[in-house]
């Protein structure tokens, strides 16, 4: 787990999400009032010889809308990626720690019939090898919009699916 007491190696984006992870989000606005839920369902493909990530996410609000946004990651070092998606104003630059990673940049989003430039610093720890947590602080002209909070959860590769609460607070228990 992040801030214990032993070294881990530094977190790889195409290990994590090779594969299908599950995610469940809140947004917040700046006053803390739930303004948005939302579950992801994230498709990731690693191809080594483009030193690439594929994100396929498809979400689904608490309204009922849906969108997809993919997302391509160029993995540009040891630990550095830069990542490209519809709607991106330049590229997203992202930064792997051993149990976190940093990802900044400015997505043009659409809000009520018009599209805003909003930054946003994500902030995405890893709690063990199949959960990670997520916050996003959500900006425009500097300002402070709101917070996003992910908590995405690794499907098994034993069953496709993602592991029973009990049995990860098993393993959790074990390690």
């Amino acid at each position: 787990m992040a801030g214990g007491g032993h070294q881990r190696p530094v977190f790889r984006l195409e290990d994590y999400f090779a594969g299908r992870t599950r995610a469940w989000g809140i947004f917040q606005d700046r006053f803390g009032t739930l303004r948005q839920q939302f579950e992801v369902t994230v498709d990731g493909t690693w191809e080594p010889e483009k030193r690439q990530l594929t994100l396929v996410e498809d979400f689904v609000y608490s309204t009922g809308a849906t969108e997809r946004r993919i997302w391509y990651v160029t993995k540009t070092g040891d630990t550095h990626y830069e990542g490209r998606t519809k709607g991106i104003v330049g590229r997203a630059h992202i930064r792997a720690l051993p149990d976190a990673v940093h990802l900044r940049y400015r997505l043009q989003v659409p809000i009520g019939g018009r599209s805003w430039t909003l930054a946003f610093d994500d902030r995405m720890y890893r709690q063990d090898d199949r959960v990670m947590i997520n916050r996003a602080i959500v900006r425009k002209w500097g300002f402070l919009l709101g917070t996003a909070t992910i908590c995405f959860q690794k499907e098994s590769a034993e069953t496709g699916g993602a592991a029973a609460p009990e049995k990860a607070a098993e393993a959790g228990a074990a390690s």
